[in-house]
């Protein structure tokens, strides 16, 4: 066998037997060099493991997840619920469409889909039940909308996909995400508002309307934080880093003299519980490197490219090829995982049919908001099932309905790549 099949012949039967990721990426990279290279080779596996890591955009990472879990304990989403549920007013559907709409707002906080679905499901999910919801209906409906937190700047999956890429601006990326974001998630309301309507979920009569403006006013400082952050971005008064650091600063201060429903034992807690996430994360990029390098060195990425572009002559066939490939990624690894396994793949092709990067980037993030709530693994799903107290299987069917919903999305930004690129070329960013 050659190295090449060596080192991914290893690392799929890591995976199959249950290796974590992180260590599945080491081991195959190693067992890729001793393959191919010198043993001497492996006196890089330090050194690779630390080049994965030194890149100064990858700060924001864990000061974006630290931005979540401290919008998430500060009960800003309780807020946001009540602020959706007096713009919509009771009908039927009408909670279905606050679920939606809260996890849009949610996704403009923290940029991670399972803190938005644990966050939304734990305010949500009892008023859904009460309403006649059922629970795998309203599970997997936060789950899925709670995807869009993928898309919606910022995005924790973009900022890795602008440093994996090079020459991409996040900003601009950030920019792109926002209107496929938007769409991916107001597709949901339709099949929504039809299934309440059809099967008689929510009874509007009797029900109370909570006031416009104090519902408003108390919405206010959730509202402002996407503002916050973004427009620190198109100003240039942030680079992407110092906005996640505004965004944790203004998280802290809202939670503890605006809500006052966080206080400094929780957000230390808060810190350690960000950390954890965040090793994770870091561990999974850190020994990426190891996989990524042995497979440079190698030439497994290039031959891998070739044989991807050798299947067609049609940029057109090969995309879908490669989107479907994606979507089966994305139902059982997480978005880090895909973007270091597949892009050093991937990049050789998109040059060679001269796709646009930023749109790119956006079809493989819509792609893997959809693996977010499609079983077997789909973390949201599983975030949002674990609050409703039901087994994953319970949503299969409902999951596989809001997949075609959202694929329709995926499939508009694909035939109209201005969809997402129109925003960052009017702010003059790089696309």
């Amino acid at each position: 066998m050659s190295p090449d099949l060596w080192m991914l012949a290893s690392f799929l039967l890591l995976l199959l037997i249950g290796v974590p990721v992180a260590f599945s990426l080491a081991l195959s990279g190693a067992i890729g060099i001793l393959a191919g290279l010198s043993p001497d080779m492996l006196a890089t596996l330090g050194t690779n493991t630390y080049n994965g890591v030194a890149k100064y955009p990858l700060i924001a990472i864990p000061l974006f997840i630290l931005t979540g879990l401290v919008f998430e304990k500060s009960g800003v989403a309780l807020r946001l619920v009540r602020f959706a549920q007096a713009l919509i007013g009771p009908r039927h559907g009408g909670l279905a469409m606050v679920a939606i709409l809260v996890c849009l707002i949610m996704g403009g906080m923290s940029g991670s889909g399972p803190a938005d679905a644990a966050a939304v499901a734990m305010v949500m999910l009892p008023s859904m039940t009460r309403a006649g919801y059922p629970k795998p209906f309203s599970a997997t409906l936060i789950a899925a909308s709670a995807s869009t937190a993928i898309l919606i700047p910022p995005s924790i999956a973009l900022i890795l996909y602008s440093i994996v890429v090079p020459g991409v601006d996040l900003r601009a990326l950030f920019a792109a995400g926002l209107f496929p974001g938007i769409i991916a998630g107001l597709v949901l309301l339709l099949p929504a508002w039809l299934l309440a309507r059809r099967y008689g979920w929510e009874n509007p009569e009797g029900a109370e309307r909570p006031p416009l403006g104090e519902s408003f006013r108390q919405a206010l400082p959730a509202l402002f934080a996407p503002v916050l952050i973004l427009g620190g971005l198109r100003s240039g008064l942030f680079t992407p880093t110092e906005a996640a650091v505004a965004g944790v600063t203004y998280g802290v201060v809202i939670g503890l003299f605006v809500t006052r429903e966080l206080d400094w034992r929780n957000l230390w807690r808060l810190c350690g519980e960000a950390a954890v996430i965040s090793g994770v994360v870091m561990l999974i990029i850190a020994l990426a490197g190891i996989f990524a390098w042995a497979g440079t060195m190698l030439g497994t990425f290039r031959h891998l490219a070739e044989w991807l572009i050798s299947l067609s002559d049609n940029g057109t066939v090969l995309l879908i090829l490669v989107m479907v490939a994606v979507l089966l990624a994305g139902m059982l690894l997480d978005a880090i995982s895909i973007y270091l396994i597949l892009m050093p793949i991937l990049i050789p092709v998109m040059q060679h049919f001269g796709w646009n990067p930023v749109w790119f980037g956006i079809l493989l993030a819509m792609n893997i908001a959809i693996g977010q709530f499609t079983p077997p693994v789909a973390i949201n799903l599983m975030v949002t099932a674990e609050v409703a107290k039901i087994r994953l299987e319970q949503t299969v069917g409902w999951a596989m309905l809001f997949v075609l919903v959202m694929g329709s999305a995926l499939i508009l930004v694909a035939i109209f790549p201005e969809i997402a690129l129109w925003l960052p070329r009017m702010l003059g960013y790089a696309v």
